[in-house]
């Protein structure tokens, strides 16, 4: 069935934005608005992949899960990217589950038209194949990170990364959540949690966090995150300003919305 999926729906995506007008035109009927909720599983390890996601407003984690039942993340895939780049890479499935961090919409498209539309020397191929290219930069990272860096700085890296992925400044996620997404236990995510509201940072409560000074946050975050998102930056072409200014308008909306309110 046919969606109604119109240009403008697509443009949080930047992948699919940054598609040629006619490449991206050949997508549209194809595509099907869906919405994710939190920690909804999209994707079991081993489970065939039948549909690939664009994110336009959801944020979600790629995570391996041990027999002892811990779980580390190895990546997140946000509305800079698409969701199951095993389709066109040449596998069915994958060894992780994808499993939604911060709830929100997407983009939904069959994996056969995407295998089909990949085997084309289009744009479309090449910015699947750059995509992937930063994706393995950042799970490349991300392990670094979480063997060399302490709690505080991956709390840090993990929630600029969910920002700028929803950029929105409340985040709706427990401490449990988040020390099995970065791969720490939950008591050293609470004093981390601490430490960063305690410095006014962020606002923690009831299994909402707000970010009251991102700049703070850059302050305190390791290497790890500036090195990812320059890499997604100088693939894409991807505006630094572009994100700061959108981010300001979100906050400004959130502010008067809670004024409204």
């Amino acid at each position: 069935m046919h969606s109604l999926v119109q240009p403008s729906h697509a443009a949080p995506n930047l992948l699919l934005c940054s598609l040629p007008p006619a490449e991206r035109d050949c997508l549209f009927p194809y595509l099907q608005p869906v919405t994710f909720l939190p920690g909804e599983v999209v994707f079991e390890p081993g489970q065939r992949i039948d549909y690939c996601y664009f994110p336009t407003s959801s944020v979600v984690s790629l995570l391996y899960t041990m027999q002892n039942g811990s779980t580390a993340e190895m990546g997140l895939v946000g509305n800079e990217g698409v969701l199951g780049i095993a389709i066109f890479l040449g596998g069915e499935s994958t060894c992780s589950r994808a499993q939604v961090a911060v709830a929100g919409d997407a983009l939904r498209l069959p994996a056969k038209l995407l295998q089909k539309e990949f085997a084309h020397d289009g744009q479309l191929r090449h910015l699947l194949l750059r995509y992937t290219q930063a994706h393995l930069t950042q799970v490349s990272q991300t392990a670094a990170c979480n063997s060399l860096h302490s709690v505080e700085q991956r709390l840090c890296r993990w929630l600029l990364m969910c920002h700028d992925r929803k950029n929105r400044s409340d985040l709706l996620m427990t401490q449990e959540f988040i020390a099995n997404m970065i791969g720490g236990r939950r008591e050293s995510v609470t004093v981390a949690a601490g430490h960063l509201q305690d410095a006014g940072l962020i606002h923690y409560c009831r299994g909402r966090i707000s970010i009251l000074n991102r700049n703070g946050l850059e302050s305190n975050v390791c290497e790890c995150y500036r090195l990812v998102e320059d890499e997604v930056d100088r693939l894409f072409g991807r505006k630094r300003e572009t994100l700061v200014q959108t981010r300001l308008d979100s906050f400004r909306r959130s502010r008067l919305s809670g004024a409204v309110s």
